[in-house]
């Protein structure tokens, strides 16, 4: 069987690239990811899957981050002019680009559950004669937007398993689930999804990430050490007034903004492990002899533990209260997103590890490898393992001239089929008729 499953890797891997080749030229952010997400259904369904979007498999009530309507309703019509699939593509209206494609076997067994994310990063992606999807013209089409964390080869590694799946499932019980999930970035697009209940029935929650300081040919078990993070958006609103004449008649929304950001970055760290505050974006003030009335700041908070985060966004609440009453003015904190820490099942790492040994070329490291970064994942796998299912992240090794999300990021597509070998080697192992 596992020879069967090699060749069939080999086999499909030049629609993998070329899929992930055609995702790296047309990116699209988080909760707008209408073309993407819309095409991984239309395959899907062509594939035989029972396919699901948008409200069937994201609660609205649950969405974080959500763009403004302006820039919804943007991208989806650069989607409709990109060749979104007219079918899917308007069950996703609204920001809801969430996908679940569904084999059921027939047959008595686990629910093996894979997740792919799909967005993409707001930076613009280099032109250096060097940089490979500039050179062989594959760079982004979209100014400002790229796929600079290696999100494309992650869904085109998802439509791999997805060709491979029915070629097999003579072979298979149970059922077998790909999770294809919006808005990673910022920590967004798992939490409607999870609250939809898309992996409340898992026995196996399998994902991985592509890079991570790893080299190519590396495959790393687990990521650990992901940090708890969650993401504030803060607003002031004070008074206006006239800066010379009245200055006494205004409450200043941006002087507040400036107390909370020291007071923030004051906080102190916890004994028990990293902990991590920044302020990302400062907005504030119309013009120079005007009490400014309005003040907005982006931050983040993060810990180890979920208890330490918990501790951090506790005293950042506090620092932003304490602020807007010593300048009397109004206050409004929003989450934007949220992640957990790592959680990983060893029993479903050694699994992994069995089998990931037969893949030609790649050298497993049965261990965990610390990235330092968040990722809602988290959400999905505590949510399962709260459920009792195993859950595992993984961190495949690939090569690249600069770290992500950065704009001559790129991945070596080779470590495409390692990871494509690896999830195909799982769903035979866990899925196998017994």
């Amino acid at each position: 069987m596992r020879e069967k499953i090699l060749s069939l890797v080999s086999a499909v891997m030049p629609n993998v690239i070329a899929t992930r080749r055609d995702l790296h030229m047309y990116p699209e952010l988080g909760h707008m990811e209408f073309r993407t997400a819309s095409l991984v259904a239309r395959r899907l369904k062509d594939l035989g899957f029972e396919v699901k979007v948008g409200r069937e498999v994201m609660d609205p009530d649950a969405v974080l981050g959500l763009p403004s309507e302006e820039e919804l309703e943007a991208a989806y019509k650069r989607a409709e002019s990109e060749g979104a699939d007219p079918e899917f593509l308007p069950l996703m209206r609204g920001g809801l680009t969430g996908v679940v494609g569904e084999w059921r076997t027939g047959r008595p067994g686990p629910t093996l559950a894979m997740r792919f994310d799909i967005d993409c990063i707001p930076v613009a992606e280099s032109t250096d004669p060097d940089h490979v999807p500039f050179k062989e013209g594959f760079a982004s089409r979209h100014p400002g937007e790229m796929h600079a964390c290696g999100h494309d080869g992650h869904t085109a590694i998802g439509l791999g398993v997805a060709e491979i799946i029915p070629q097999i499932a003579d072979q298979l019980c149970g059922n077998l689930r790909l999770i294809f999930q919006p808005a990673e970035e910022g920590c967004r697009g798992a939490n409607p999804m999870a609250e939809a209940g898309v992996v409340d029935d898992v026995d196996y929650l399998l994902a991985v990430h592509l890079g991570c300081g790893v080299p190519s040919g590396h495959l790393y078990t687990r990521i650990d050490g992901l940090l708890a993070s969650s993401k504030l958006d803060v607003t002031f609103t004070g008074t206006p007034a006239h800066a010379g004449s009245a200055p006494h008649a205004g409450r200043n929304a941006v002087l507040a903004m400036a107390q909370a950001i020291q007071g923030l970055y004051a906080i102190s760290r916890h004994g028990d492990g990293t902990s991590r505050v920044n302020v990302g974006v400062v907005r504030g003030g119309t013009g120079r002899n005007v009490i400014p009335a309005e003040a907005f700041m982006a931050i983040e908070v993060r810990g180890a533990t979920d208890e330490i985060l918990r501790y951090m966004e506790d005293r950042a609440r506090k620092v932003l209260e304490g602020a807007a009453l010593a300048q009397e003015v109004e206050l409004s904190v929003s989450v934007q997103g949220r992640g957990l820490s790592s959680n990983n099942s060893q029993e479903l790492a050694d699994l992994i590890a069995e089998e990931a040994a037969h893949v030609p070329g790649l050298t497993v490291h049965n261990e965990g490898h610390v990235t330092g970064g968040s990722d809602d994942f988290t959400i999905l796998g505590a949510r399962a393992a709260q459920r009792g299912a195993k859950v595992l992240y993984m961190d495949m090794g690939t090569d690249h001239v600069d770290g992500h999300h950065t704009p001559r990021f790129d991945i070596n597509e080779a470590d495409l089929q390692h990871s494509l070998a690896v999830f195909a080697l799982a769903v035979a192992r866990i899925c196998a008729v017994k």
